[in-house]
């Protein structure tokens, strides 16, 4: 199971999960840019999600649905706002495919993996909202529970590959 790590926000609106994970930043990228892998782990269990668009470039697009057990159905579309493979993934929800803007977005995340020593990665998740009150629902919802349950999963799916 991942260790947590401390590591502070870069400003009031940003929420961060960090984990030194027992996997390489190649597994977990691999993970994270590969759709067909996306019902394993990108929800906390009983939800699952699926990704129908994954253009990894920036302005790509980004489309992924959760899927709760009661018939709850959460679209999340964005795009790509920066892509270096194996070391960072950077998107939002500002903006929809073709840089339309989105009515009421929720936040920009910055996912990174960073090479230990010791074959592990430091896998830290900075999750930055347009507003207080954004960032405040999104701890509401669950943030450190459910990115922690997920980054999890995410470890123990690379661990596999």
């Amino acid at each position: 199971m991942a260790t947590k790590v401390d590591i502070a926000p870069n400003h009031d609106n940003e929420l961060v999960l960090a984990r030194i994970m027992d996997a390489t930043p190649e597994q977990l990228y691999r993970v994270w840019t590969t759709p067909e892998l996306t019902p394993q782990w990108f929800c906390p269990k009983p939800w699952r999600a699926e990704t129908t668009r994954m253009e990894l470039k920036p302005g790509g697009a980004s489309e992924t649905t959760m899927y709760g057990p009661d018939g709850e159905v959460f679209p999340n579309n964005g795009v790509y706002l920066e892509v270096v493979p194996n070391e960072k993934i950077v998107f939002t929800d500002a903006y929809k495919a073709g840089w339309v803007p989105a009515a009421d977005p929720m936040m920009t995340a910055i996912v990174t993996f960073e090479r230990q020593a010791d074959g592990k990665t430091l896998y830290v998740a900075r999750v930055g909202h347009p507003t207080p009150e954004k960032k405040a629902q999104h701890e509401q919802m669950g943030f450190h529970e459910g990115w922690g349950v997920v980054a999890d999963q995410l470890e123990a799916l690379a661990k596999t590959l």
